[in-house]
């Protein structure tokens, strides 16, 4: 994911989601070979020649000039998280990127390990920088049906979203989740492209779920949400949503802590308590995966 052809690849990819009439270009008779803007378009709306610009989708040219790379981002209409990875692919080209990373920790503190039982009721867990299920107490772990079958060292929420029978029946709006996540996902490669770990969940992903290569394919660029709220549809407790928090865990290359919450006293609440209380679980549900 690191080589000079990534930035091409992004740049044919953002071109091809931009309508002509998007920019104020008319989308003229007959039509269009390729989707989106042609290159002689987007190469006239960023101020540069369409032979630099092939050369750039090419990657025959490496080093773009920010100011050649933000008129490319206001051209292609980037949000600041695709602009951020723009940025990073044109670093990456031209041999400016960061270093490989030795991979980050898969053990959690026994802090947070404590700290995780303390919120019960409410479902929470911890996740690596990919998105694996680090640790989780009770209803964490329950929140997900289905997951506990998998062996700890493959729990992790991405390839759940995409590859598990149950996630599309737990998620109402699965089609914009699955969205939200291929593009978070696209963040984290631009911050971190050389992740063993990462590089594998992708190459699984692109294979086993046509809908996750689609999305891929699309470049879409997403940081991770501090919280919000979700909606679930639950084979156990029924529907619940549900506002959760995402907190950053210092000194470990990248966990976080995902939490869960209702008001006491309302039927959400309600519902995680019964998740909270549903049949025993093992005590390695609330693990240190191998």
């Amino acid at each position: 994911m690191s080589d000079g052809t990534e930035l091409g690849r992004f740049l044919r990819a953002r071109r091809a989601q931009v309508r002509p009439e998007d920019v104020g270009l008319p989308a003229g008779r007959g039509t269009r070979r390729t989707p989106g803007l042609r290159r002689e378009e987007l190469a006239t709306l960023a101020g540069v020649s369409v032979d630099y610009y092939t050369r750039l989708e090419r990657g025959r040219e490496t080093r773009p000039s920010p100011a050649v790379v933000e008129a490319l981002g206001e051209a292609l209409r980037l949000s600041a998280d695709a602009l951020k990875r723009l940025d990073e692919l044109v670093a990456l080209a031209g041999g400016l990127g960061p270093r490989p990373s030795p991979g980050p920790t898969r053990t959690v503190r026994d802090s947070v390990l404590a700290m995780l039982e303390t919120l019960r009721p409410s479902p929470a867990y911890v996740v690596s920088r990919t998105n694996d299920v680090l640790a989780a107490n009770r209803p964490g772990l329950r929140l997900f049906p289905g997951l506990a079958d998998w062996p700890p060292e493959r729990r992790n929420t991405t390839r759940y979203m995409f590859l598990h029978p149950s996630a599309r029946a737990l998620y109402p709006q699965w089609e914009t989740m699955a969205a939200h996540t291929a593009a978070h996902l696209r963040a984290i490669a631009g911050a971190d492209p050389d992740l063993s770990d990462l590089a594998q969940l992708v190459g699984e992903l692109v294979v086993k779920s046509p809908e996750f290569a689609t999305l891929w394919e699309r470049y879409d660029v997403e940081e991770a949400r501090g919280g919000g709220r979700k909606q679930f549809q639950h084979p156990e407790v029924g529907t619940m949503t549900l506002t959760f928090e995402v907190m950053t865990i210092f000194h470990t290359d990248g966990q976080r802590l995902v939490s869960y919450q209702a008001p006491a006293g309302t039927p959400d609440h309600d519902a995680m308590l019964l998740l909270d209380m549903a049949s025993p679980v093992d005590a390695e549900l609330a693990h240190r995966p191998r």
